[in-house]
Order: C-alpha cells, then sequence, then structure tokens
C-alpha cells in the first residue's frame, strides 16, 4: 500500500467526526435539488481528482475522506432524507447513537470496479443509436444540440419507491434477507430445504407502505433529456461519442451509457468521403473536354476551389487537388480532394457544327454534305 494511502487511514478516524459536521452537499459541490445521477457523477469526479495516491497536494487526503462520507450518506436514499431533514445528528439518532463510517478505499474501489466481484455495482444497459450529419460539420466542427427520452430516477422519493422514508419497513416475510428458507416433505421422516427469494418484498427486504404520489411507486419517470453533441474537424466515419452514465436510471443499478455512433449523410451528387481524401464528380462539355476550361467549386465550408484545365480531358480522368481533402483528425494537416470528369455529350448537332468538325477532325467535308 502506498505511504499516502496508510496516512490517510491513520486519518481516517480523527477525520470522521470533523468531516460529520461538514456539509454534505458542499463536500460534493451540489445544491440540496442534486439528482441521484449528480451525486455519482460528482462523486465520480471528485474522488479521482484527490485520491491521495494521485493528488500530493496538503490536504487532498482531509477532502478525499470528506467527499467519501458525503457520497455514504447522499447515494442512499433513506440516509439522505434523514440528513435533509435533521442533518448529521439525525443520523446518528437513527443509527443508534454511532455513526458508521465506510472505508473511503473500499469504497473507492467498490464505485470503479475494483475490490471483490461481488462488491461491485450492477451496472445497466448501455443505449446505441446512429446519428447522420452533415459532412461540411465533419468538415469544420460542430456542436449538435438532440434529445434523449430515458427513464430518470424520481426526483420526490429519489428511486425509494415510497411517499417518505417512515413508509419503507422491514419485510416481515424475511426480516429483511430478502429470501427466505422453504422447507419441503420429500418422504415422510425426510425433508428439504431451497433457499428461494422472498416473494412479499421481491427480494429487496423492505417493503412500502404508502406509495410515492409522484411517481406512484415505480421509482422512476419518464423524461425528456437534452445534449449535445460536439463533432471535432475530421471526426472519422463511425467513430463513437460515449456519454458516460446518461442511460436510463434505476435504483437498482449504476446508469449505463449512451452511445451515438455518427456517420456521414449521402447527399446526391455531393462530395463523398474516404477517410481522409474528397470526392467529387464534375460534369464539361464537349468543348472544355477538348479546349481546356476554368471552373470555381464551392468547397465544404464556402471556400473556392479551382478547376483548371488547359489539356484534353478524357472522360473519367481524375484530377488530384493537393490539400483540398478532410481535415486530418487529431491533426493540422488536410487529405486530398479528387476530381472525376465527366464529360456530357450534345442530343444533337446542327449542320453547321457537323461541318466545322468534320473540317477539323478530317479536313474535308464531302461525307457530310452526302448525309445532308
Amino acid at each position: 500500500m502506498a505511504p499516502a494511502t496508510l496516512l490517510v487511514l491513520t486519518a481516517f478516524l480523527l477525520l470522521a467526526v470533523l468531516v460529520s459536521a461538514a456539509d454534505l452537499y458542499k463536500a460534493l459541490d451540489l445544491s440540496k435539488s442534486a439528482s441521484e445521477k449528480d451525486i455519482r457523477a460528482a462523486y465520480k469526479r471528485l474522488s479521482k481528482k484527490y485520491h491521495p495516491d494521485k493528488n500530493k497536494d496538503s490536504g487532498a487526503e482531509e477532502k478525499f475522506v470528506e467527499i467519501a462520507h458525503a457520497y455514504e450518506v447522499l447515494s442512499d436514499s433513506t440516509k439522505r432524507q434523514i440528513y435533509d431533514r435533521h442533518g448529521e445528528e439525525g443520523l446518528k439518532a437513527h443509527e443508534g447513537g454511532q455513526q458508521h463510517h465506510a472505508n473511503p478505499f473500499d469504497m473507492f474501489a467498490q464505485f470503479f470496479g475494483g475490490g471483490h466481484q461481488g462488491q461491485q455495482t450492477r451496472r445497466g444497459p448501455s443505449s446505441l443509436s446512429e446519428m447522420e450529419i452533415s459532412l461540411a460539420d465533419m468538415y469544420t466542427g460542430n456542436s449538435i444540440d438532440f434529445m434523449v427520452k430515458k427513464k430518470i430516477l424520481c426526483d420526490h422519493c429519489r428511486g425509494s419507491g415510497a411517499a417518505s422514508s417512515d413508509d419503507i419497513h422491514t419485510c416481515p416475510g424475511c426480516n429483511g434477507a430478502g429470501v427466505k428458507i422453504v422447507r419441503q416433505q420429500i418422504f415422510p421422516g425426510m425433508f428439504s430445504q431451497a433457499q428461494t427469494t422472498c416473494n412479499e418484498c421481491g427480494g429487496r427486504g423492505r417493503i412500502v407502505k404508502r406509495a410515492c404520489p409522484h411517481c406512484q411507486g415505480q421509482k422512476v419517470l419518464d423524461h425528456t433529456q437534452h445534449y449535445t453533441l460536439e463533432i471535432p474537424r475530421g471526426m472519422p466515419e463511425g467513430q463513437e461519442v460515449v456519454f458516460d452514465g446518461e442511460a436510463d436510471e434505476s435504483p437498482d443499478w449504476e446508469a449505463g451509457d449512451i452511445i451515438m455512433r455518427v456517420r456521414s449523410r449521402k447527399d446526391k451528387g455531393g462530395y463523398r468521403r474516404k477517410e481522409h481524401g474528397l470526392y467529387w464528380k464534375e460534369s464539361i462539355g464537349v468543348d472544355e473536354a477538348l479546349l481546356g476550361f476554368e471552373r470555381n467549386l464551392t468547397h465544404l465550408d464556402g471556400h473556392i476551389v479551382q478547376l483548371k484545365r488547359t489539356g484534353v480531358t478524357q472522360p473519367g480522368f481524375v484530377q488530384t487537388i493537393l490539400g483540398e481533402g478532410m481535415p486530418v483528425y487529431e491533426s493540422t494537416g488536410y487529405g486530398d480532394l479528387y476530381v472525376e470528369y465527366n464529360v456530357i455529350l450534345p442530343q444533337t448537332v446542327s449542320p453547321e457544327i457537323r461541318t466545322k468538325l468534320a473540317e477539323a477532325f478530317h479536313g474535308h467535308t464531302d461525307h457530310v454534305k452526302d448525309e445532308l
């Protein structure tokens, strides 16, 4: 164990009394209206920041213990309701005069998936969605707002499903164990025993006498949440952006993630992308294919790229324009632009034009006059 860890363990008991008197919401930089998700996010951020194995600043050890105690109380719906009404003294009375303080390192390990497997927090399902955006947004970078419908913990009962903490009681069927021992006779004088989930409390060990009027005891509510998707310049196709812990909430699990897989829209007749390269199809007339041309092409961000050919341009010819492709992701460079030329032939040719073409290509017009 690191020296800093030993120091914190030694200081932990001495600090417990001081921490008890602290404002638990202030310890997590939260208001009293904070949701359970806010509490978990604050603990996740601050416990990493002040962990003594990483933070060697003076006072980091005390702050780490304070954060752990605040999370221990505020993440428990029953303890939080008692604390909100009666403060730390109410918690002490609820626990028989002696408040129990969990080991902050065990709590940290349990929260982040360390320690024994049985102690790990169950994680809820993540949701994966695909979002199509314009290629211009991938070229320039952008912020895109979107909405997600999901379940959140009831802000009235904080996921307990009860109207108040006084309405939560130990299950009389299992005495709070969550399981029952069922004894069954096999033969006369021979019995078997099996452990089953308590049918009265569903294995929770507690029953609710009066349901929360806000969620009707469902513990969660339907909610539409606003999010902002940050699109960096040159974002790769199919890249996944993770919104950590933002999936459906439940008192039975830690919320999973919302994952957005980002792809560019396939605009008909527009730019196409392959990694750092951009591809464009440009149509030209026969005269331009033979005599050359100058044209302006509007790029994805609105700047002008000059297309210029001085010689003969064959149908299907691809011109490479260096540095006019997609931005290289997380770099300052650019790929290249590839322009493929499509030569458009006229539907009809007038006699005058046929004569001139014959003179240009054959040096005489006899066979043209014969056809005319």
